[in-house]
């Protein structure tokens, strides 16, 4: 009798088999947990271009300065098209990123403000426009990269963790529980973006 042959003369199971079957999300360890990560943000991304989902905007906020003497207002550029998937922001090349501010470009109309807020809210839709950010859309400043090398090193970065082994995202920022399996939570998200309820 052989080492893998069972007395009823079927194979035993060995190596990994032997072990079971643990399925490939599972488990990502920090040494692993890039690679996971860009293989779930790709995969998200080619559905939601296949989808034609709904895109927004990411941009660098440049505050208003002198350039050479004169007034130069502030403004906004656009980075690349996103989309959003609850904490976390999705670029076409699989890049995440976790949110930060948001505004809709607007451009600056003369009206009374009694608020500093509303002021302030109003000059940094201005700002998208004056980018050159098309009026109407949707526009994310201030986010901080999720950086994947930093995810292997530390296990965190931006709303992403690892913990015993498995990806996890932060969904809300002031509870440190709020933990839901990366894999899960992309595949929610991106099926109510792809295919939206009536009406939504």
């Amino acid at each position: 009798m052989t080492p893998n042959t069972r007395p009823d003369g079927g194979a035993e199971p060995s190596g990994a088999d032997a072990a079971g079957a643990t399925p490939a999300h599972a488990a990502a360890g920090p040494a692993h947990a890039a690679s996971l990560v860009r293989r779930l943000a790709s995969a998200a991304a080619s559905e939601l271009a296949a989808a034609d989902a709904r895109r927004e905007v990411l941009a660098a906020y440049t505050p208003e300065r002198r350039v050479l003497g004169l007034p130069r207002a502030a403004r906004m550029t656009a980075v690349a098209e996103v989309w959003r998937l609850g904490v976390l922001l999705l670029a076409d090349d699989g890049a995440l990123h976790g949110t930060g501010r948001v505004v809709r470009a607007e451009r600056a109309a003369r009206r009374s403000v009694t608020a500093d807020s509303v002021a302030e809210q109003r000059a940094l839709r201005a700002a998208a426009v004056k980018g050159g950010i098309a009026e109407g859309a949707t526009v994310n400043f201030d986010t901080r990269p999720v950086d994947l090398d930093e995810l292997d090193a530390s296990a965190a970065s931006g709303p992403l963790v690892v913990r015993d082994g498995a990806v996890l995202v932060r969904w809300s920022p002031s509870m440190p529980d709020a933990l839901s399996p990366l894999e899960q939570y992309l595949a929610d998200r991106v099926g109510l973006l792809a295919h939206p309820l009536p009406g939504a």
